[in-house]
């Protein structure tokens, strides 16, 4: 074996046996050929059944990429424009007042900038599923659960959100806050403008043109259900964290444009080579080059390394050539793809366990295979000062509507970041800008003022949360 794919091995080993992940499957390829594949534990630990690289995972939320999709093929076919009015296509729909859903478009729902704050509303419409679900109940997510209203059809969610009263974070396209509610809704789009359901649609126009048979949104649908792994997820019993089983796939009828397919490592290759094709250029069988570029496009910044196009990220800066990517995440899935298209380089990351830092096994395999130390930062910060009187003004407490809250406290002349009962010191890289350290990963935080210059918002996990006091203003 050559010398990185010992060190990617050897780093990968020690990053999921930290996390006790029962089972993984892992591939790279260039070019459309494998440079490496790997699987790691079981599919299902308790029978040791094995994994391989047609084992079904949940990919959760890279279903985004496969709506974005769909909605290209029909604004290529003239069915619509991504620059159409949401309510030309979903008339019912409100989200504050008419003047402001009014400059919604499809385009800001595609990039996470309709402007809405974070809601609660995917745990309504998956419910049904997680109300029953053993790995749930006796936990705080049953209790959050109890306070959303079941939310199972596309009408439902739009009469959800007409009712959210949080305050707009930004005028459409002003502001980037992840939304799977607005994805959610992308799905409905797809349903009235193709007269086919949304499921349906994405079959057949995209998985069985490239192939994909082992990809479905309900495991049901397989011809050989054998080859499916169990889902896992950790759950504090007699206050002790565990790993358990937890076969109950969680489902939302009325969100599953917003991530609940499931797929495999090989069939996950193959539509990566779609974005990798087309981004330079070559035709696709699904979809034109020009749509690619247009999905590869940094439309909304996320942070300082990276953008969101359609229904992925984008890094323009990354050391390597553009990085395109996307992760997800639900109970028992840990979820990531890539792809560099200038090195003709495509991966996948499937895991059967919740809450696994997958990303860094990416940046683990892009570091080994070019020749960097498998855990090496990839971007360098120029010290950036702030005044003791400077860091007083960030703060505070931060939450959202969407179960998430994080305080910013200053601790011996320096802002620290609390959340889930751990502390991470932040390190200033521009002004309202922060990194902080998490194994090997860099997340980066950004704050946000008001036109009195005051702090009202953060960044954290990809979403907007509001500062208490903001919150009593407002």
């Amino acid at each position: 074996m050559t010398a990185w794919k010992e060190q990617f091995k050897t780093y990968a080993q020690q990053l999921l046996d930290e996390a006790k992940v029962p089972g993984a499957a892992i591939a790279f390829a260039r070019n459309g050929e494998l440079l490496y594949e790997g699987t790691f534990g079981f599919r299902d630990r308790e029978q040791h059944l094995p994994l391989s690289l047609d084992t079904v995972f949940g990919i959760a939320s890279i279903t985004k990429s496969f709506t974005c999709v769909a909605i290209m093929q029909l604004h290529e076919a003239g069915k619509l424009s991504v620059h159409d009015p949401v309510v030309k296509h979903l008339p019912e729909f409100r989200a504050g007042d008419y003047e402001l859903t009014a400059r919604m478009t499809i385009h800001h729902f595609m990039t996470h900038t309709p402007g809405i704050a974070p809601m609660p509303y995917l745990d309504g419409a998956m419910r049904r599923s997680m109300e029953n679900d053993p790995a749930v109940i006796g936990t705080k997510a049953e209790e959050e659960l109890k306070t959303v209203p079941y939310l199972d059809t596309y009408e439902e969610v739009m009469e959800a959100i007409a009712g959210f009263k949080e305050k707009p974070l930004s005028e459409p396209g002003g502001a980037f806050s992840y939304n799977n509610d607005a994805y959610g809704l992308l799905g409905a789009i797809v349903e009235r403008v193709s007269n086919q359901t949304y499921e349906d649609y994405v079959a057949t126009h995209i998985l069985q043109p490239l192939g994909m048979d082992r990809t479905v949104f309900s495991v049901d649908e397989l011809a050989d259900k054998d080859d499916v792994t169990i889902l896992y997820t950790n759950k504090k019993i007699d206050d002790e964290n565990q790993i358990i089983a937890a076969p109950i796939w969680h489902d939302a009828p009325a969100m599953r444009a917003a991530g609940f397919l499931k797929s495999t490592v090989n069939d996950l290759l193959t539509y990566l080579e779609v974005f990798r094709l087309g981004a330079t250029g070559d035709p696709t069988p699904i979809l034109s080059a020009d749509s690619v570029r247009q999905m590869l496009t940094p439309f909304a910044r996320v942070d300082g390394h990276r953008s969101y196009g359609y229904g992925l990220m984008v890094s323009s800066g990354f050391p390597d050539g553009l990085l395109v990517e996307h992760g997800g995440s639900l109970k028992g899935i840990s979820s990531h793809i890539f792809s560099i298209p200038d090195q003709g380089i495509t991966g996948v990351i499937l895991v059967n366990l919740d809450g696994v830092s997958v990303r860094e096994l990416v940046l683990g395999f892009l570091n080994s295979y070019f020749a960097r130390l498998a855990g090496a930062p990839l971007y360098d910060y120029d010290p950036y000062e702030l005044a003791d009187e400077e860091l007083s003004l960030y703060e505070g407490h931060y939450s959202s509507q969407e179960w998430v809250s994080a305080s910013i406290v200053k601790s011996e002349g320096k802002l620290v970041l609390e959340v889930d009962g751990l502390s991470y010191p932040l390190i200033p890289v521009q002004k309202d800008s922060f990194v902080f350290k998490k194994r090997d990963a860099i997340p980066w935080i950004e704050f946000f003022r008001d036109e009195d210059g005051q702090v009202v918002r953060m960044s954290y996990g990809l979403r907007q949360l509001t500062r208490e006091s903001a919150k009593l203003q407002s």
